[in-house]
């Protein structure tokens, strides 16, 4: 939580020197009279140095201060806001590194500022010149003259100030509000290159955020101008109600029917006129102000008063009913009082209010009746609207920006490194799984909230794991140990009874399913007992280890297995089959030439008798049955071979 309140604290900070400087570019060029406003320096040297939030954090505050002194400038905080993202966009891309590419800016940003600065204003108009090209052209310009040496002395100023700025302390900028330690390029494209067919947590919560973003927008600027209107729509209607009883009081209602009758050569009719003209130029919004007696044959004029587009009718003309009047024909007939009306007839589009006057026995004469512009109201209505969007779309970025910042260095970012440490983790040696663990925990994501505990439980997880495969990969030597020890004879190191009995479980499952192919040769060592008795039992020993050695020689030592004290058997397959016959031959010659060599010690002199049996298919049920058979042979080349000797 205090790294969280630190960031926050150097955010703040950030923004008031941002702000600070701005402030004083705007001191130092009044002080001096010059003709740019240095303004947005502050802004494009924090934008530049920190990014996009405090970019904008400091181009709107500066506005909004602003307003304090001309409430203008809060409408221009558009402009200084495009201005902080394009710089943080150029500058996260190089563009301020080095001046070449710094003067490239310029054009782009001036012309955007210029674009932005002329939309607004234009906008703001009550009337609107937009259907003028010339003067909006002239407008451009005219900002496009200001904004070149403005924003250009701003971007320069920024440049050189961030030549004085320490390395480590931009970099420090750069992974400010990061809620875990800086990630390398390598991860970083990695996390960046989404799959084509998996929109990634950045796009979905990128998309519902300016969804609701838009909305709450749209909602509260429609809410804004329909209050606004409302509310200007009721203002019109009390100040004509108020005006209209300004002009029922200058008619005399004895008098009405003199006027129609009689017009202008009725005695005060011009003076009463002149009265209603007064009473009309107090109210710019005013457009048409009347007098009418209301019969079955129609509107019957008393006063009417000319304008500049249309001439009055004459006092006696009688009008029609418009279209819109129609419904209260009757309650007009009757001389009571009608709401205000707004209507779009030929007249145009008005807000009309009509006010009966009363003779002094109650009976209404006539009625006065005056019309509003509505387009006024409109242009009124649409300025309003304006203002709005251009004040809350500047904050409504903002908060934008903040929550998308928020999102993407709390949730984004530390998911997506997780994602990619699970990913690339590597098992294939001891230095890459702790090359990969030590990755891991250099990720040091620190956001306090669950995405911290989910970071956690997965490094525990993961290190739980490293530690379970060392202790199973422990176990597994242990247990290839203990089994090679519980299938290898103590004295000799071949294959003890156990290896040979799994063997012939094998060679039986070969039988079963019909393909078997192999055969047994039984091998007995003669005189083990006498060697013992003569020369010991240690000699005894080496007596076996070189009679197992013989048979390795000849047979191979993967297919020798020593069963009993004295008995070893070979058990060959397959294509080994054909060199059966040879290498029995070779056996007992060797045993022969041993026999016959004086120089050798009686230990040395391994005597054995051999028996071979092959598997014979259709009658061998079992490898049991082959071994028999090679046990019954190697007895009889046992008496064959006289077994005796003389040492």
């Amino acid at each position: 939580m205090f790294k969280l309140y630190k960031t926050y604290i150097q955010l703040a900070a950030i923004c008031a020197a941002g702000i600070t400087l701005n402030v004083i570019g705007v001191i130092f060029t009044k002080g001096l009279n010059l003709s740019v406003y240095l303004d947005v320096v502050g802004t494009v040297f924090i934008a530049a140095l920190g990014g996009y939030v405090p970019g904008i954090a400091v181009g709107f505050l500066t506005n909004l201060i602003g307003a304090l002194f001309d409430s203008e400038e809060i409408y221009y905080g558009n402009v200084s806001i495009l201005l902080a993202i394009m710089t943080a966009f150029l500058a996260g891309r190089g563009y301020y590194d080095k001046l070449p590419k710094l003067i490239l800016t310029i054009p782009a940003t001036v012309l955007l500022t210029t674009l932005d600065g002329t939309i607004i204003e234009e906008t703001l108009r009550v009337t609107s010149s937009w259907d003028s090209l010339a003067r909006v052209q002239e407008n451009f310009f005219q900002h496009l003259t200001y904004e070149l040496p403005d924003k250009s002395l701003a971007i320069i100023i920024s440049f050189l100030a961030l030549k004085f700025v320490p390395p480590e302390v931009k970099e420090h900028f750069k992974t400010l509000g990061k809620m875990q330690a800086p990630v390398s390029p390598e991860m970083r494209r990695a996390i960046n290159t989404s799959s084509k067919f998996i929109s990634s947590l950045r796009t979905k919560m990128l998309f519902n955020l300016m969804a609701i973003t838009l909305f709450v927008a749209l909602f509260i600027s429609v809410i804004s101008y329909t209050m606004y209107q409302d509310s200007i729509i009721e203002d019109r209607k009390r100040i004509a109600d108020g005006i209209v009883s300004m002009v029922v009081n200058e008619i005399d209602p004895k008098r009405v029917d003199e006027f129609i009758e009689k017009g202008y050569q009725a005695e005060g009719y011009k003076e009463v006129e002149r009265e209603l003209y007064k009473i009309r130029a107090g109210n710019s919004d005013i457009i048409y102000l009347y007098v009418y007696k209301i019969m079955e044959d129609g509107c019957h004029v008393v006063f009417d008063l000319d304008t500049v587009e249309m001439e009055a009718s004459e006092p006696g003309d009688i009008e029609d009913f418009d279209e819109y009047f129609k419904k209260y024909r009757d309650d007009l007939l009757a001389g009571r009082p009608i709401p205000p009306i707004i209507g779009d007839e030929k007249y145009g589009h008005l807000l009309t209010i009509y006010k009966p006057v009363y003779n002094s026995v109650g009976q209404c004469v006539c009625y006065a009746g005056i019309d509003f512009s509505m387009q006024i109201l409109y242009d009124n209505g649409r300025m309003f609207i304006a203002k709005v969007v251009a004040i809350f779309s500047g904050a409504v970025i903002l908060i934008f920006v903040l929550v998308l910042t928020f999102v993407e260095n709390n949730i984004i970012l530390p998911v997506n490194t997780m994602a990619y440490c699970a990913r690339n983790f590597a098992y294939d040696s001891e230095e890459a799984r702790k090359h990969n663990v030590n990755r891991m925990k250099s990720l040091e994501i620190k956001t306090q909230d669950e995405i911290e505990n989910l970071y956690s439980a997965f490094l525990k997880t993961t290190m739980d794991g490293m530690h379970y495969f060392e202790n199973f990969k422990k176990a597994k030597v242990q247990a290839e140990v203990m089994h090679e020890l519980a299938h290898k004879d103590a004295l000799t190191g071949l294959k003890n009874k156990t290896a040979y009995t799994e063997k012939t479980a094998k060679l039986d499952k070969d039988i079963a399913a019909g393909r078997a192919e192999f055969c047994i040769i039984m091998i007995d060592i003669n005189f083990l007992k006498r060697v013992n008795d003569t020369y010991g039992h240690e000699y005894g020993n080496i007596y076996l280890i070189n009679a197992g050695k013989l048979a390795c020689s000849v047979f191979g030592e993967e297919n020798v297995y020593r069963i009993g004290g004295d008995e070893f058997v070979v058990v060959l397959k397959d294509n080994q089959l054909a060199l059966v016959s040879e290498n029995v031959a070779k056996f007992r010659g060797m045993v022969d030439k041993f026999k016959d060599n004086t120089k050798l010690e009686p230990w040395e002199k391994v005597s054995a008798a051999v028996g071979i049996a092959y598997y014979n298919e259709g009658t061998d049920k079992a490898a049991e049955e082959v071994f028999k058979r090679a046990d019954a042979d190697m007895y009889q080349n046992k008496l064959a071979m006289k077994a005796t000797r003389k040492d």
